[in-house]
């Protein structure tokens, strides 16, 4: 299947308020993302949606359009590992950003299911077709009470596991939450905090204290991400792991420098960063080292379902990152992904990505094409 034409339809589309100033920002408004649209002379189309719901997808069309689509028309389809191995020139002499190679991959990769008539995660080899999921909201609160009443919600839904994003709340309110939520949810209830890498060493330290008291599952990027002598301390000082990190650029080599110096026991990583490819190839790194590959949100519909096709082919990640609310970063699926009322995802048994773009939705929403 030889490429012939790569295109890029943006749409315009508004998102719900989520009620809070955070460090991690204030999500409402409209927002642009693109949908990629790779053609084969076989009449197979690829696709993957552009950009996160936070930032949306305009600074990576360039990318896309004038570098990735000249270096790929003509070539055949199945041609990802090129692609993969281009990415240290790409990235250094042309400034191609992760972000923007990682649509392609997923891309290539659902042309080549539909040609199989096999889902992605059948091609990568199936391990499971169900993963519990946990739940997670941007920090929304500044008290103690509003997180126990987020805790109760997100129970009452079927959740499993329950991640804290705590924003800016000081020392004393963090632990004092931690303390409260475990004495609510049980201890059948698994439970994460994540402060987006905004601690200093010795809050993260205190707080992490209080995670150990109270069992928690682990500790997502509590410091920096470039502070890795600060990391290993805390990996040697807690309990709980220190689960790091999906916000370097490139995770595939940042989590090989993170196992190689033994500075943490959880490593995470993205589709929307490292595509089904590179992902793949993460996971597989850890499994090695005997360490999980926990993979977090990938800020748009089809780039989640490529979460979701290489958490069904591996065995070392426990949980699928659930964004809430849904529908901040869900848009353009007849049917998007649902959690069952087990607290799973089950695997969708259709070709490709395996869920049906509503085109009439995106035509609608449609402002502009690339091409």
């Amino acid at each position: 299947m030889i490429i012939t034409n790569i295109e890029i339809d943006i749409i315009n589309r508004e998102i719900p308020d989520t009620g809070l100033d955070s460090d991690m920002g204030r999500f409402s408004g409209s927002v642009e993302q693109g949908i990629l649209r790779i053609f084969t002379d076989e009449g197979i189309e690829g696709n993957c949606f552009i950009g996160e719901f936070r930032n949306g997808g305009g600074h990576l069309y360039d990318n896309i359009i004038n570098v990735i689509k000249p270096l790929m028309i003509g070539r055949d389809a199945t041609e990802r590992e090129f692609l993969w191995s281009c990415l240290p020139l790409l990235s250094s002499r042309k400034s191609v950003s992760m972000k923007a190679w990682a649509p392609v991959d997923v891309a290539l990769w659902d042309i080549a299911g539909k040609h199989a008539n096999l889902p992605i995660y059948k091609l990568l080899g199936i391990q499971r077709t169900e993963i519990p999921a946990y739940a997670t909201y941007p920090p929304r609160h500044t008290n103690v009470s509003g997180y126990l009443e987020e805790a109760k919600q997100v129970i009452s839904q079927g959740f499993k596991a329950y991640k804290i994003h705590p924003g800016t709340m000081d020392t004393a309110e963090v632990i004092q939450m931690a303390y409260k939520i475990r004495q609510t949810v049980g201890l059948d209830i698994d439970l994460m905090l994540d402060p987006n890498c905004g601690y200093e060493f010795r809050k993260a330290y205190e707080i992490g204290k209080a995670l150990d008291d109270n069992n928690f599952f682990w500790y997502e990027d509590p410091i920096s991400h470039h502070n890795s002598d600060g990391i290993s301390e805390l990996s040697h000082k807690l309990q709980l792991p220190i689960c790091m990190s999906d916000q370097s650029e490139h995770q595939f080599y940042y989590a090989a420098n993170m196992i190689r110096n033994k500075t943490n026991r959880l490593i995470r990583g993205t589709a929307s960063k490292l595509g089904i490819t590179g992902l793949k190839k993460l996971a597989s790194l850890c499994e090695a080292f005997g360490i999980n590959c926990e993979i977090g949100t990938a800020g748009n519909s089809l780039l989640n379902i490529a979460n979701l096709h290489v958490i069904y082919s591996i065995n070392n990640c426990d949980y699928y990152e659930y964004w809430m609310p849904a529908n901040v970063h869900q848009f353009g699926i007849y049917q998007d992904i649902e959690i069952s009322k087990q607290g799973t995802i089950v695997a969708s048994p259709s070709a490709g990505l395996g869920y049906e773009i509503d085109w009439e939705y995106i035509r609608s929403k449609t402002v502009r094409r690339l091409s």
